[in-house]
């Protein structure tokens, strides 16, 4: 039997040491073996949680973030409520700037753990550069103020540390090589993490960035609405610059909502489309590799935050 985990100090504790489960049903004869790491299973359901933590705690151990501080930022849910948990932990005032294109379960979980929030309208409910650049201006005019830290997700190289861990975590877990990892990006942090994780454990890996065909921008570099959250944010954010990746899939939106049902349905893994995009990512490459190898992916949060957004109806 095994032991119950240990007690920690804290609920930041919790974050991290996520299980890595092996898909049995949805990956047919002849593929790779494909493992789903289950990232809802952070304090507030989310990968994001591992980002947040690096941010503020790379912003204290510099000085730029001391007590009294207000902390801002600008995010579709995850990042916000993982930021909102992190400060209700330390004790930071936190101001969230967020759109009304996001899902009601992301938004009210980021209140939820007390940050005050400023929401701007999406002209068709879709997520759009114009949105995100909306978001974006109006963070970096409340960090005008210097008693505000702006974490900047998208310029904050701390994320990549917080995603190191991720990366070591599958590696231990895999016991083994990791010929792939499939990962959906927004900010690009949890592939880059991934990656320097792998690289530095001498792993080969081959790192899929993927993102939806109706936004591809890595792949065709032409941006569009979409309806993914926390993914394809309508340019190449500064992570991605060097391209840290081997290769770009653009996977259509359509199947990515089939794969998460599928999830929940053949796999009993609960989570929402971006996850359903990284799995049906995977898929495909394990498809390519064969037998024989091994390929990750990310299910980045639960799919408790897309209820009302009828990804489950």
């Amino acid at each position: 039997m095994s032991q119950p985990p240990a007690t920690v100090e804290s609920a930041l504790d919790a974050i991290g040491n996520t299980p890595l489960v092996k898909l049995n049903r949805m990956v047919p004869e002849g593929s790779a073996d494909v493992y789903v790491k289950l990232e809802s299973f952070n304090p507030t359901g989310s990968k994001k949680d591992r980002m947040a933590l690096a941010m503020i705690e790379g912003a204290e151990k510099r000085g730029e973030l001391r007590p009294g501080m207000s902390v801002v930022e600008y995010s579709g849910g995850s990042t916000g409520a993982g930021l909102a948990f992190v400060c209700a932990v330390k004790g930071y005032h936190f101001h969230i700037i967020s759109g009304d294109c996001f899902s009601k379960e992301k938004l009210d979980s980021m209140t939820a753990f007390g940050a005050d929030m400023e929401v701007i309208k999406s002209p068709d409910g879709k997520i759009s550069s114009e949105v995100i650049r909306a978001m974006i201006d109006r963070a970096a005019e409340l960090a005008e103020d210097e008693n505000y830290f702006f974490t900047d997700q998208l310029n904050n190289d701390d994320i990549q540390d917080g995603f190191r861990k991720l990366g070591q975590e599958i590696i231990d877990q895999v016991g083994g090589p990791v010929h792939a990892f499939c990962d959906s990006v927004g900010t690009g942090g949890s592939l880059c993490g991934v990656k320097a994780a792998m690289r530095e454990a001498g792993q080969d890996t081959r790192i899929v960035a993927l993102e939806p065909t109706t936004s591809a921008v890595l792949s065709t570099g032409v941006s569009g609405a979409h309806n993914v959250d926390g993914i394809a944010l309508g340019f190449v954010p500064k992570h991605l610059l060097g391209e840290p990746y081997d290769e770009v899939r653009a996977i259509d939106e359509t199947l990515a909502r089939e794969t998460a049902v599928r999830m929940a349905r053949e796999e009993g893994i609960f989570a929402g489309t971006s996850s359903g995009m990284n799995v049906a990512g995977a898929l495909e490459v394990a498809a390519e590799l064969g037998p024989g190898h091994t390929v990750v992916a990310l299910a980045v949060d639960s799919g408790l935050k897309y209820l009302s957004e009828g990804l489950y109806d």
